[in-house]
């Protein structure tokens, strides 16, 4: 009985570890050959989510528990908020009303893969409209136009985002150094 445990757990933990290899935006997908509202909404998405995951790789708890000063978000708190940023982004990709997700149970690598998740479905809605205009935000009974999502939920996970590699670099573990944000890929060594 012993031995089918371990190995029941041996296979529960190399499945888990492949499917954390397989997370979204380790690289940025190919880019469009045609430029639409479209694809390039989804590229602005797409740049995010290969941010969020390099700035997000390898955090140690210490670095989730890092905070700058006293009254401001710690680099786990700064996850949370662009976890949800993600789920206004995606609600608006599906033409759903954004309704605020309790995501305070999941784990730090549970929150990182959905926000991964969230934003690699939004950019793949996006990519296939030529109509950004329909993907409204709504919260409530306000509707809010596409541009409301350029310039609110998108551009503040891209701002959080940095922050989140800051902050890892003061808490003394900085990002891979093969990472090149330009081009959207990991150079190996």
């Amino acid at each position: 009985m012993k031995k089918i445990s371990i190995t029941a757990l041996l296979i529960f933990v190399s499945i888990n570890v492949k499917a954390q290899d397989n997370l979204p935006y380790y690289e940025i997908p190919e880019y469009s050959d045609t430029y639409t509202a479209g694809t390039v909404a989804a590229r602005m998405i797409d740049g995010l989510g290969f941010r969020f995951y390099w700035a997000t790789d390898g955090l140690t708890e210490e670095d989730l528990s890092y905070k700058p000063i006293g009254g401001s978000r710690s680099t786990g708190e700064t996850v949370d908020h662009v976890l949800t940023l993600s789920y206004v982004i995606l609600s608006a990709a599906l033409h759903q009303p954004y309704d605020k997700k309790d995501t305070s149970q999941l784990s730090f690598e549970e929150k990182r893969k959905q926000t991964l998740i969230n934003l690699k479905t939004a950019a793949d809605i996006l990519r296939a409209s030529d109509d950004v205009s329909k993907f409204v935000i709504v919260f409530g009974e306000r509707e809010n136009p596409f541009w409301n999502a350029i310039n609110g939920p998108i551009a503040d996970a891209i701002w959080h985002s940095g922050q989140i590699a800051s902050y890892r670099r003061t808490s003394g573990n900085p990002i891979n150094s093969n990472i090149n944000h330009f081009t959207g890929t990991v150079k190996s060594n």
